[in-house]
């Protein structure tokens, strides 16, 4: 089959578009034909690699699968070749005291497809079978890729970490990318005031389109004043801050005292120095998250399909095409996903 792989850790020049080995479904796995995959900035932290990443080799990413089965491993019922589904991207290896208290993200055995076990930049992807769950009726493969991974990381960020509630405000930092874009949405549904930081003024209409009640231009303001100014200097309730190293002790401003500053990712880089002053004098609670439960994921996917939540496409483009998406990735320019198409 083709995929877009690597052979070894590195920057985009270590990418190909080819041939790999075809997968086989296992018992209790289903064997998926990719029709829809998007793309995450996880993907290029996994290409680049970090110290004791240990993955088989070739290998290529990929967590949000949207496909037809097409064929199933011993021990499989319910499902049918040619049916319509989508992948819950989070899987569990084994349980656990977290898995069994409904945090398997929390796991140590918890897995991402396309970090440790090989994605959907691919014609086929074997997965298990319990981690299928039907594809929304009236939804094309992309837009029901689209919402996967990063509506379910939204989800439990805001809604379980953050424990937001109706009526409280929350700074989404940087509109433009897809945890953030569906972010500004779960904030909405949940009943927040949503501010959204964004980096032009195109994607300051896009996040307006989507529900933020108030949008930054950061390329001609000061956002974390503007925040303040909007806030009569109180701050927000919730930050959500995805950038990491460029933008935390931002963030720690324009929080209101005893607000939550809450952390899936890191855009600008891993090592950030803050003042812990602001952490201890203003009771800020720094928050991480990472994925969410089973039941998130059905959650996430039944307010897509009931139309309440929004799949944000930027662009669709063929696998063969698929180390120019990612290019497209980390420059940055897109607003929503960029979807791979076998």
């Amino acid at each position: 089959m083709k995929a877009v792989f690597f052979e070894q850790h590195g920057e985009l020049d270590v990418l190909r578009y080819g041939d790999v080995p075809d997968p086989e479904a296992k018992a209790g796995q289903a064997l998926i034909r990719v029709r829809a995959c998007g793309l995450n900035y996880l993907d290029i932290w996994v290409r680049r690699g970090w110290p004791g990443l240990k993955l088989a080799m070739p290998h290529w990413c990929g967590a949000d699968v949207a496909g037809e089965v097409a064929a199933v491993g011993a021990g499989v019922t319910g499902w049918s070749v040619g049916q319509r589904v989508v992948v819950d991207p989070g899987i569990s290896l084994k349980h656990d005291e977290y898995t069994r208290r409904g945090e398997p993200s929390v796991s140590p055995a918890y897995h991402i497809l396309g970090e440790h076990l090989r994605g959907g930049a691919a014609e086929l992807v074997a997965v298990p079978a319990e981690n299928l769950l039907a594809m929304p009726e009236g939804l094309d493969f992309s837009a029901a890729a689209a919402p996967l991974l990063v509506g379910l990381t939204a989800w439990r960020m805001l809604v379980h970490r953050a424990g937001l509630k109706a009526g409280e405000s929350v700074l989404v930092v940087g509109a433009g990318g897809g945890v953030n874009s569906m972010a500004i949405q779960v904030a909405k549904l949940a009943g927040a005031t949503v501010f959204a930081v964004a980096s032009t003024a195109a994607k300051a209409e896009k996040a307006r389109a989507l529900g933020a009640d108030a949008v930054i231009d950061r390329s001609g303001s000061d956002w974390v004043k503007e925040v303040l100014r909007l806030t009569d200097r109180r701050g927000v309730d919730v930050v959500v801050d995805n950038v990491g190293r460029t933008t935390l002790m931002s963030s720690m401003q324009a929080v209101a005292r005893g607000g939550r500053i809450v952390i899936v990712g890191n855009t600008s880089g891993p090592l950030a120095e803050i003042d812990v002053r602001y952490i201890f004098g203003k009771q800020i609670s720094l928050i991480g998250s990472t994925m969410g439960s089973r039941q998130d994921f059905l959650a996430v996917v039944s307010l897509v399909g009931a139309g309440r939540l929004k799949p944000v496409v930027d662009r669709v483009v063929s696998l063969r095409d698929g180390v120019e998406a990612y290019r497209a990735l980390e420059q940055g320019g897109h607003f929503g996903k960029i979807i791979l198409q076998p």
